[in-house]
């Protein structure tokens, strides 16, 4: 009989690519994940793992096996999404990610709702980014992911995942008070072609958005100063460094010396929740849907 808990450590190393990788997945060591898979290929009868430089790599068995076993724990999720279906009870726990503002601006809400609704239910969270969430949500290590697109530039969602609606987000345009631009009730993005950009760090989701925007409009645009919080960013707005998009989910309090003006076009961050479909009857994932939504409308009525 094979043991669930070596497949599934098998899994991780499939989908990870690397020992480590399993490891901080499964959130074991190293060496439990070494010890599973010795375990694993004794109960086969077969190497699955082959040396790979400092690494190794699955042998023809083992991505046989891993296929089975990704098969196996899909089923294993169906059981339990059937099983806590039938009961009805919304208890156990809940994993959820978000990118940054969703997690300051949506998730205290989304955790008070389920706090006083279902006290059985034990929620975790962590801060990923949206493609990093979604590849979260694929691998198991998360049940439930808040991410974003924008109107001009779709974030896919593969196959087996499902998706809601949860708000539009209207950015604003941030510069110093005394900007040229700062007494207009609305700009339009061309309008800064000359100023110095403060941006998401490269590689993020809205870096290449706000790459792909202005580009998309003739512009070449200078990006000087990267920083990964709103507020970092509004504090180098604040000291005349640029101009930067200023999302109003979690945004919180704007320094002294920045000038907000809203965006002609229509610009919107579509904020989504995503989760594995085969995890679609779990009480626990409707649950944080429904108060995700609500966290959502109260965001876009405020």
């Amino acid at each position: 009989m094979l043991n669930l808990e070596r497949l599934r450590t098998l899994d991780a190393l499939a989908r990870h690519g690397s020992v480590s990788g399993a490891a901080t997945g499964l959130h074991v060591t190293t060496s439990a994940v070494s010890q599973q898979m010795a375990k694993l290929e004794r109960e086969v009868g077969q190497q699955l793992l082959a040396r790979n430089g400092r690494g190794v790599r699955l042998t023809d068995a083992g991505r046989l096996l891993a296929d089975h076993a990704a098969r196996i724990l899909s089923q294993v999720e169906l059981a339990q999404s059937d099983i806590e279906a039938q009961r009805g009870e919304v208890v156990g726990e809940i994993r959820i990610s978000a990118f940054p503002t969703a997690a300051r601006g949506l998730l205290p809400a989304v955790f008070a709702t389920l706090r006083r609704d279902h006290p059985e239910l034990r929620v975790h969270v962590r801060e990923l980014e949206p493609e990093d969430g979604i590849r979260a949500v694929i691998r198991g290590d998360t049940d439930l992911a808040v991410v974003l697109d924008w109107s001009n530039k779709r974030l896919p969602v593969p196959g087996g995942l499902t998706r809601a609606e949860l708000l539009e987000d209207p950015p604003d345009i941030a510069m110093p008070v005394g900007h040229r631009l700062a007494g207009r009730e609305e700009v339009d993005l061309e309008d800064f072609a000359d100023d110095d950009w403060v941006s998401w760090p490269e590689g993020e989701f809205c870096y290449d958005w706000l790459m792909f925007t202005l580009r998309s409009k003739g512009i070449e645009p200078r990006i000087p100063h990267l920083a990964g919080e709103h507020h970092t960013q509004l504090a180098l707005i604040a000291a005349g460094m640029g101009v930067c998009v200023a999302p109003r989910l979690g945004r919180g309090p704007v320094p002294d010396g920045v000038r907000l003006v809203p965006v002609r076009q229509r610009m919107r961050r579509h904020v989504h929740a995503v989760w594995r479909t085969d995890a679609d009857r779990r009480p626990s994932v409707r649950a944080a849907v429904t108060a995700l939504r609500l966290a959502g409308r109260e965001a876009e009525s405020s």
